[in-house]
């Protein structure tokens, strides 16, 4: 990493994917694909750097521009990103009789070669940096990754998932492997094109239950976390911090701060006092205003930036300042950047 300038701030605080509602973004973005524009490392770059220069001195991180998708195309899936809908996949897996099934278990995804663009992106964006705030690689988690193959996009019912995991229960297992392992490798290569801190997301979790989430979700989440320090070694990398955030999962708190991740994520579902006792010092827990709070003006945003500093004990170590999820559409850029000031102000130097 010797190509890359010491961080001037090392706090990862108020870590936020803001980038996709703002103006700029869609200026930059002009006419190209949702998709063209993860591959384009130049236009990745300059996407993740515009919160960070929108909001100069109040966030405390990047995230790199990207989807949890691109494991899906990799693994050799055709995925759109269609205006007003969002990701579409023509073709969905149906079934383990699928020949499709059969494929992806079979090929041999080189995860270097079909994901370069991602790692060229980071290390452009690590560059253009130049230390100024730590960037965040990331990647979806397994789960979350099988409820899109198997639905064709976004659900509401995930009949198609539940399907999967009740009707071919050993086979959703395999395939959650392949993908586990899948994930691994795409992460350390994130981390050597760059990336000081990687984090996972299952954003489908919620839809498993309790005992469902302990045998489709929990193990693959550990894998990861137990994988890839080791492959970084075998690297001659140093291991990262490593953040989970399974979406509506308030129910595995306790399972997740026992699987080795470094920081926790939680969504506005989880009371912050109750999850600071549960997790009782074994983790740092990022999190977690209700994003929709946005909507309701200043007043609103102090209200719940109050309780919620409040809550994870007055700001002091061992808390990550975050939304309960990602910047919803049509908030106001000047709200969102008021939500960051009083971070600032009711949290004060608060830290890993």
């Amino acid at each position: 990493m010797s190509n890359f300038a010491p961080l001037q701030n090392d706090l990862l605080l108020r870590a936020v994917r803001a980038g996709r509602y703002l103006p700029e973004y869609h200026e930059a973005k002009s006419h190209h694909d949702f998709f063209a524009c993860c591959r384009s490392p130049e236009i990745s770059s300059t996407l993740t750097l515009q919160p960070i220069d929108r909001y100069d001195g109040l966030i405390d991180a990047a995230i790199i521009f990207s989807d949890i998708l691109v494991i899906p195309q990799a693994m050799g899936m055709v995925v759109e990103m269609l205006d007003g809908k969002g990701p579409h996949f023509p073709k969905p897996l149906k079934a383990p009789t699928d020949r499709q099934y059969q494929d992806l278990l079979s090929k041999r995804v080189d995860v270097e070669k079909e994901l370069d663009y991602v790692y060229q992106a980071i290390t452009m964006t690590r560059q253009k940096l130049n230390g100024r705030v730590p960037l965040f690689g990331f990647c979806g988690a397994p789960w979350t990754l099988l409820c899109y193959m198997v639905e064709g996009g976004g659900s509401k019912m995930f009949v198609q998932s539940k399907t999967w995991v009740y009707k071919y229960p050993d086979e959703s297992k395999t395939l959650l492997q392949k993908i586990a392992f899948i994930c691994v490798q795409y992460l350390a290569f994130q981390v050597k094109a760059g990336a000081q801190i990687v984090q996972i997301f299952d954003s489908w979790a919620a839809e498993l239950s309790p005992t469902a989430f302990k045998e489709f979700s929990l193990p693959y989440l550990s894998y990861i976390s137990k994988q890839l320090p080791g492959h970084l070694k075998a690297m001659n990398l140093e291991p990262v911090p490593m953040v989970v955030f399974a979406k509506g999962a308030w129910y595995a708190l306790d399972e997740l701060c026992d699987l080795g991740y470094h920081v926790v994520g939680l969504d506005w579902l989880q009371d912050p006092a109750e999850a600071v006792d549960i997790a009782n010092g074994r983790v740092v827990l990022q999190g977690n205003m209700d994003p929709g709070v946005l909507y309701g003006g200043k007043e609103a945003i102090t209200a719940a930036v109050e309780e919620m500093v409040k809550g994870f004990g007055g700001g002091k170590q061992g808390w990550v300042a975050n939304l309960g999820h990602g910047v919803q559409p049509g908030v106001n850029p000047d709200d969102l950047k008021f939500f960051f000031e009083e971070i600032h102000r009711l949290a004060g130097a608060a830290s890993l």
